[in-house]
């Protein structure tokens, strides 16, 4: 049996979840960071556990066609990405396993021809928001994201994942702090609610040009804050700063109160041709391009002919259901957070759409009331959380019996179990597309079009 601190080389035979490689000695299944199938690796192990452990890869003695050099000089070090590792055909491949896999493994849905990954023609500077946490090492200012598995600050100066404002706006904030001296809530690996910054946030609209920074501070009382606000705005589209109050020992990025300093309390972009304010609290999808090709494959599985009645369960701030809304006859949307119901209704009349109507509770109960007032849809569209539907959503959903439905997923292994439940439901799941919404990360969206096949 291995024991830590063990040196060997190993087969790598496959990829865990989050894309570490996975070898297997004596079927004792092995998971090694920045590893890649087919590889053949020195590994030394860290950690050993009673049915699989973990190793550090030391040295690749036979190499994978599917390995890149990553083109970020902080890749190894920093926890923002996992796959950079991997080319971008081989990212995709991995993302369509995964979710194959999920479907047999946890739904056991015997559903081979799951679609190629929709991936994205230049699969960096996506993200149309970010947030860096702020902090000092031994002193000094930091500013970066967290190292794998840790809350260790990793020092950074640009992020090729994030449009290139982003890493403007850092070195304004970063030449700014350092020249005053302003003191952080993260102090080496410590916290001190004393300690002012806490972290940046930079929202960016890629078609209209709007940028928004957001300080999460501690305490109104910000030191030289007009000095930082006369430098942002020499960034071309800069619209608003607000300072974020959270003065909370939580891992929650942004507290409840925002303060306006400069300029508008929310900025404006689009998806598709559809309109939307955006807020530092407002749920918005971060690669807008990807956004666009994944709604546009929920309309084409919905096949709406203008004659059905929709719900979105789930429905956020009514990005989908909007979409939905120039085929549908009527759209339901539903979704608990009272502040992401008054956004889609604000959203709604922000593009003139009058066939969509946004009610506020839990899914599962709004449905019911629904049917109990007549009213059943056609299409059911569901876009849950990581954790998936509640269990009563998917009955209430039985109830319903709709003709489709449309499943927009963040997470496999949910999805693989719900559309499990749903297929011993009298559902079939007919079409499956993985889109890359976060290349150079293990994370991946899917779409599903399950049909009704029992009465």
């Amino acid at each position: 049996m291995m024991k830590k601190n063990d040196e060997l080389t190993i087969q790598i035979v496959d990829q865990g979840h989050t894309g570490e490689g996975i070898g297997k000695v004596d079927g004792y299944p092995l998971f090694i960071d920045f590893a890649l199938p087919e590889e053949e690796v020195k590994v030394r192990v860290l950690k050993t556990n009673k049915n699989y452990g973990f190793g550090k890869m030391l040295e690749i003695e036979k190499k994978s066609e599917k390995r890149v050099e990553p083109p970020c000089p902080y890749y190894y070090r920093c926890g923002g990405c996992h796959i950079m590792h991997a080319s971008y055909e081989g990212q995709l491949q991995f993302k369509r396993k995964r979710v194959k896999d999920s479907l047999e493994r946890i739904g056991k849905i015997d559903f081979s021809p799951v679609e190629e990954t929709i991936g994205m023609a230049h699969p960096f500077r996506y993200r149309n928001k970010v947030q860096i946490p702020l902090g000092r090492v031994n002193g000094e200012f930091v500013a970066g994201f967290y190292a794998r598995r840790s809350h260790r600050i990793v020092d950074i100066e640009n992020c090729i994942v994030q449009h290139q404002d982003g890493d403007h706006v850092l070195k304004v904030l970063r030449t700014w702090a350092e020249e005053f001296n302003v003191s952080t809530y993260h102090n080496d690996l410590t916290t001190d609610p004393k300690g002012i910054l806490r972290h940046l946030m930079v929202r960016k609209g890629f078609t209209t040009g709007d940028l928004m920074v957001v300080l999460v501070v501690t305490d109104r009382k910000v030191p030289h804050l007009e000095v930082l606000l006369e430098r942002l705005k020499e960034l071309h589209g800069f619209q608003s700063l607000l300072l974020n109050i959270n003065h909370e020992d939580t891992n929650l990025v942004l507290g409840r109160e925002n303060v306006l300093v400069y300029g508008k309390e929310f900025i404006e972009d689009y998806i598709g041709p559809f309109r939307f304010k955006i807020s530092p609290h407002s749920f918005f999808q971060v690669n807008p391009v990807q956004t666009e090709v994944m709604y546009g494959k929920a309309m084409e599985y919905a096949g709406l002919t203008g004659e059905e009645t929709v719900f979105d369960c789930y429905c956020g701030a009514g990005t989908i259901s909007l979409f939905l809304s120039q085929k549908a006859k009527k759209v339901y949307g539903i979704e608990v957070v009272p502040q992401a119901i008054m956004d889609a209704k604000e959203n709604a009349a922000l593009n003139h759409v009058d066939n969509v109507e946004f009610l506020v509770g839990k899914s599962e109960e709004v449905i019911v009331d629904l049917i109990n007032q007549g009213i059943r849809a056609d299409v059911v569209v569901v876009d849950p959380p990581r954790k998936g539907c509640d269990i009563r959503l998917l009955e209430a959903i039985r109830e319903i019996a709709p003709e489709k439905i449309v499943y927009v997923s963040c997470d496999p292994g949910s999805l693989g179990r719900d559309l499990g439940i749903l297929e011993s439901f009298g559902f079939k799941t007919m079409k499956v597309t993985p889109v890359d919404n976060f290349p150079q990360s293990y994370h991946v969206e899917t779409v599903v079009l399950m049909s009704r096949v029992e009465k």
